[in-house]
């Protein structure tokens, strides 16, 4: 694949194409996203992984992704959210649950059951501070 394309869903979430991309549409997907269009999607979605502290893929229209992001936001934690269309998501690592899938610090924590459980006892803040997602 030569590279990946992207459009804005909302303010939030972007939509990922791990396709080839145009001139015009890789100049506009790397105002926000970086971009190396040599790299393979699953490498594409390592490197995403690693630099940002909490990031969530999941497919589009996702209501637990919404419910992921919500929780999150009352904690002051904004993520970064990645749509994957069905060809898309067998580039996730071999780790993950189905989407929606949230990685903390680059570790893959799981679905929405996963991050609810870290909640409810008393886990998911300090996982969150050591990721930097959150300041003290």
């Amino acid at each position: 694949m030569q590279g990946i394309q992207h459009r804005r869903c909302s303010d939030e979430i972007v939509r990922l194409d791990l396709g080839s991309v145009s001139a015009a549409s890789s100049a506009s997907a790397a105002s926000s996203l970086s971009i190396d269009e040599a790299e393979s999607p699953e490498t594409r979605i390592q490197r995403l992984i690693s630099e940002h502290p909490v990031i969530i893929f999941t497919r589009s229209a996702c209501c637990m992704c919404h419910v992921m992001k919500r929780l999150l936001s009352t904690l002051g934690v904004h993520p970064a959210v990645i749509e994957l269309d069905d060809s898309e998501i067998s580039a996730l690592p071999y780790c993950c649950p189905a989407p929606p899938a949230i990685f903390i610090g680059g570790v893959s924590v799981g679905g929405l059951e996963s991050l609810v459980a870290l909640h409810l006892s008393n886990r998911l803040v300090p996982k969150l501070l050591e990721a930097g997602a959150l300041w003290p």
